[in-house]
């Protein structure tokens, strides 16, 4: 194969779509050439406002200096120290920087992996050491990965375990408070949501899975790919006393939610509930690939040495830029940042829900931080006993919104097997590319409703 410089853009594309495997969607046929900020360069030549961060990784923006100089000095030093051989300085000095960050002090023993699927891969694998149990129990509308457990936990969409089954053993769902899974209006209280949600965990402990036969119960604080749907205080209050109820242990996943996208450095804190295992990757690293394990000494000390490992598993490298975007989350103010664009994204969406024309669509915008949902009506919905459908409305709503983005010069994705659009903006962007992000949605939403 030639190099990129003696090929055009379209040949690259034409060699991706024939040897890139089918099982591999995009949002668009172009190549990648340039990240900058808030901004990717595409090889067409054009230049897009980036809302998607590679869907929540490049948080801090697209080859942030600091970050791609740390990563860059560590592979003129060591770039692969592998942890079964022995410490690497960054290793260590990540944990430094992450433990003044975590939501509960007791959090203090690490584990550095490589992905989001590999770690609640490994969160079982602890939980059922840690224990002596098997059974876990996930959240309708929950993503947690497309390995093999991460796979079973996952319940958001069939396409990511369809033709795969069986699937591990010993996993059970319970409803999760969102109020389009319970059929219920979007103004109900969010403690009626967890009441009717904490209690199908009293029947799922009395009908399905016996406490004593309960490993853990493992839930994202805000739904990712379920459709960004925070989780309400109450309820995670509640899954926490159940836990302490019967010796569970409850695992938070923070992959996508985690490191600051919520305007806290964890959203689980917005409950102030204790993790006893917490889980996070995506922005850890700004990009490079890097997840965490993070539990408690009392219970890491139950692990035999050489149950947990990988080869690649906390790279150099990737550790190193992630102590760096540790101290960029500081130095640069990071969290009243997303606070503040937060509050503009939510007024624009906001607003868009007063125009006559427009709120029909709009069944719903939520979300927490920069972590944020429009969920948009449908005449279809999941199924003729979907009590949302809307007669009227337009059909791929959220599909069609975001192509027309795309064609504006803004990636956003879409979400959930409802008709949402989620908004991954870096956490450091600047008040003008906020402004223009939600105008071109704004513009995007105008031009497809009048088109009908």
């Amino acid at each position: 194969m030639a190099s990129s410089s003696a090929q055009s853009h379209a040949s690259l594309v034409e060699f991706g779509q024939q040897h890139v495997t089918k099982g591999l969607g995009r949002i668009v046929d172009a190549v990648m050439i340039k990240g900058e900020g808030s901004y990717v360069t595409l090889g067409d030549g054009r230049t897009m406002l980036d809302f998607t961060c590679g869907i929540g990784v490049t948080n801090l923006g697209h080859c942030h200096p600091k970050i791609s100089k740390a990563a860059a000095d560590q592979c003129m030093n060591i770039v692969h120290a592998q942890c079964s051989i022995g410490f690497h300085e960054p290793y260590l000095q990540l944990i430094q920087r992450l433990l003044p960050m975590m939501p509960h002090a007791s959090l203090d023993s690490f584990f550095f992996w490589n992905s989001g699927s590999e770690a609640v891969e490994g969160a079982i694998k602890m939980a059922r050491i840690m224990t002596g149990r098997q059974n876990i129990i996930s959240m309708q509308g929950a993503y947690h990965g497309r390995t093999f457990g991460a796979m079973a936990v996952t319940k958001s969409k069939t396409i990511y375990s369809e033709g795969v089954h069986p699937l591990m053993p010993g996993v059970f769902a319970l409803p999760f408070p969102f109020w389009h899974q319970l059929g219920v209006p979007a103004d109900t209280p969010s403690s009626k949501l967890s009441e009717m949600c904490l209690s199908q965990l009293d029947l799922l402990f009395s009908q399905v899975t016996n406490p004593k036969d309960t490993a853990a119960i493992i839930i994202e604080p805000v739904l990712g790919e379920g459709g960004y749907v925070p989780a309400p205080p109450e309820f995670l209050q509640g899954l926490r006393a159940a836990c302490d109820k019967h010796g569970i242990l409850l695992i938070i996943d923070e992959v996508q939610s985690g490191f600051g996208r919520t305007g806290k450095n964890y959203s689980i804190e917005y409950s102030g509930v204790r993790p006893d295992i917490l889980i996070t990757a995506k922005g850890l690293a700004n990009g490079f690939p890097l997840s965490a394990l993070i539990s408690r000494k009392e219970l890491t000390d139950k692990l035999k040495p050489g149950s947990m490992g990988g080869t690649y598993a906390g790279n150099a490298v990737s550790c190193a830029a992630a102590v760096a975007a540790a101290e960029v989350m500081q130095e640069e103010k990071i969290l009243d940042n997303v606070n503040a664009r937060s509050k503009e994204l939510f007024a624009a969406l906001h607003a868009l829900r007063a125009v006559p024309a427009l709120a029909p669509a709009i069944l719903d915008v939520r979300g927490q931080g920069l972590m944020v949902a429009v969920e948009f009506a449908s005449p279809a919905g999941t199924g003729t006993h979907d009590v949302f459908r809307r007669e009227g409305v337009l059909e791929r709503l959220a599909s069609r919104v975001a192509k027309r983005c795309v064609e504006k010069g803004m990636l956003i994705l879409t979400t959930s097997v409802y008709e949402v659009i989620r908004f991954i903006p870096p956490l450091n962007i600047s008040q003008a590319d906020m402004a223009k992000g939600c105008a071109i949605f704004k513009e995007a939403l105008d031009e497809v409703v009048r088109e009908g």
